[in-house]
């Protein structure tokens, strides 16, 4: 399959004129763009993005109305930080009545405690404000959730569940159009929009499938390997995630193959092997040598990764063969790298092929702290997720 696809819309199509709200007739007349419709599905869309982020940054600061509007005030806020221009958070502070809290009419406001919750989402730390609308919206939320049982229930649920700033928007795409309804007849354009892009993306992502399991089947450690997870569509979500661009199908296809082995590694390391077994496999994976003929050779990089990622997994197979329990900080130091994310990263790293220097290839290969904080998130993320899971068996068996 071809790693670019470029889409056209024809010209018959309903799409291309932009029907005028008092006529439905065609029309060249443009909404403005402090239209909070046009601002928001505008970014989701990723239309017309350096436009919008001007003009959003041109409003929130010169237009008084935007500050009597609480949604609007939200989404001004969140779209701005969302798109790099720093925002200050005090702006909030205008919400807090003369005793130096939020003001009770707040809460009248359903869409824009909507809006509040998703602009806390980016807080930074020491933003008091954010914070505080982030509880305080989300409180009353809940609260008005559970006496409602209605479409505008449903939204708010999605929000409180999936914010925009903490959820990827491809896997978010379904309830979006569901939700995504309205008389405005650039709305409704966007919507048809979005349906087709849905569509389209999502015919890709099925033929992407198609070809992992069928490279996983070919590979046949399925059945070499009974003990080991056999989950290649699951493994596939993380490239989906990682790489959302449609254009880079090839490129998820083959991430997908080294996060499987990552996976595979693991359970070998967890379930199967002997401590002895374990060294003699981590050994030859140091050992292993890359013949450099013609240049520069990325191969380096991606040993190095992977014998960094097996040492992890032997340390943690002689912390469990020795009942060593260790420290926090000697835990989440070695579970950095165990955590596989280096790995992933450079083999990305190298699948786009941007900016490939030999400055830049040292740098990734020292694991910095754009990695290790990503490595980290995810360490802590899965293993607070696998404590979860064993808190709730523990509390079954005791019943």
């Amino acid at each position: 399959m071809s790693s670019a696809h470029t889409w056209s819309i024809a010209k018959d199509q309903n799409l291309v004129s932009i029907p005028s709200e008092k006529d439905n007739h065609p029309s060249t007349e443009y909404p403005s763009p402090t239209n909070e419709f046009y601002m928001e599905h505008a970014q989701k869309l990723q239309e017309v993005r350096s436009v919008l982020k001007e003009r959003l940054h041109t409003k929130f600061n010169t237009v008084s109305d935007c500050h009597n509007n609480l949604y609007e005030l939200a989404l001004g806020f969140r779209l701005l930080r969302q798109e790099g221009y720093y925002v200050s958070a005090d702006v909030f502070n205008n919400l807090k009545d003369t005793e130096g809290k939020l003001q009770e009419k707040l809460s009248e406001d359903i869409k824009g405690l909507m809006g509040l919750y998703e602009a806390s989402q980016l807080c930074i730390k020491g933003e008091d404000i954010l914070e505080e609308i982030g509880n305080f919206s989300s409180q009353l939320l809940n609260a008005w959730n559970t006496h409602n049982d209605h479409s505008q229930a449903r939204i708010v649920r999605n929000t409180l569940g999936h914010p925009h700033h903490k959820s990827l928007a491809r896997f978010m795409a379904k309830s979006f159009l569901s939700d995504f309804q309205g008389t405005d007849g650039w709305v409704n354009v966007f919507r048809e929009l979005a349906k087709m892009d849905f569509n389209v993306v999502k015919s890709i992502h099925q033929k992407e499938m198609l070809q992992v399991s069928k490279w996983w089947k070919d590979l046949g450690l399925a059945k070499e390997l009974k003990f080991a997870r056999n989950q290649p569509l699951k493994w596939y979500m993380w490239p989906l995630a990682v790489l959302p661009d449609p254009s880079l199908s090839e490129q998820r296809v083959e991430l997908t193959k080294p996060i499987s082995i990552v996976y595979i590694i693991d359970d070998i390391f967890d379930v199967h092997g002997t401590l002895d077994e374990l060294t003699l496999f981590t050994e030859a994976v140091n050992s292993s040598k890359v013949y450099n003929d013609h240049g520069w050779n990325p191969m380096e990089s991606l040993r190095k990764a992977w014998a960094c990622l097996c040492n992890a997994f032997l340390v943690e197979a002689k912390w469990f063969a020795d009942g060593h329990v260790p420290k926090a900080d000697e835990y989440l130091k070695n579970g950095v790298i165990s955590s596989g994310v280096h790995v992933v990263l450079v083999h990305v790293f190298f699948l786009l092929g941007h900016g490939i220097t030999k400055r830049n290839v040292d740098i990734v290969d020292d694991f910095p702290e754009i990695i290790s904080s990503v490595a980290k998130i995810l360490r802590l993320w899965d293993d607070l997720g696998s404590a979860k899971v064993n808190l709730k068996k523990h509390k079954k068996n005791d019943l």
